[in-house]
C-alpha cells in the first residue's frame, strides 16, 4: 500500500477493488419497485415499507410519499434474493411491487 503524501492526494487516481470484495449483477443488481393504489391508508404503507426494509419510520414516510405523488418508487435495492424477499413481505398487505434486474 502507498504512503499517502500531499502530493499524490493532488493526483488522479484510480479506484481499485480487491476480488474479494467485487459484486456480482446477482447480488446488487436488483430493485423492488412499489406502485401508488387507492386501496392502503398512509399509514398500512408505512408500516408495511418499516417491516420490509427495515428502514427508520421517517424513510418510510419519504417512500409513502413518492409513491403517492409519483405513482410508484424505488423502495428497496440490493441483492436479489433480498429484493424477493421485501417484495413478498410488501405484497402480505397486497402492495403491488415489481422487481426489476
Amino acid at each position: 500500500m502507498d504512503t499517502i503524501t500531499a502530493q499524490n492526494l493532488a493526483e488522479p487516481t484510480e479506484l481499485l477493488v480487491p476480488d474479494s470484495e467485487v459484486v456480482s449483477e446477482a447480488t446488487v443488481g436488483a430493485r423492488v419497485i412499489l406502485f401508488n393504489d387507492e386501496e392502503h391508508t398512509f399509514d398500512e404503507v408505512i408500516r408495511q415499507i418499516v417491516k420490509a426494509t427495515r428502514c427508520g419510520l421517517a424513510q418510510a414516510e419519504m417512500l409513502t410519499l413518492e409513491v403517492h405523488f409519483r405513482g410508484k418508487a424505488r423502495v428497496f435495492q440490493g441483492p436479489v434474493s433480498d429484493c424477493i424477499r421485501v417484495s413478498a413481505v410488501l405484497e402480505e398487505i397486497a402492495l403491488s411491487t415489481q422487481v426489476e434486474f
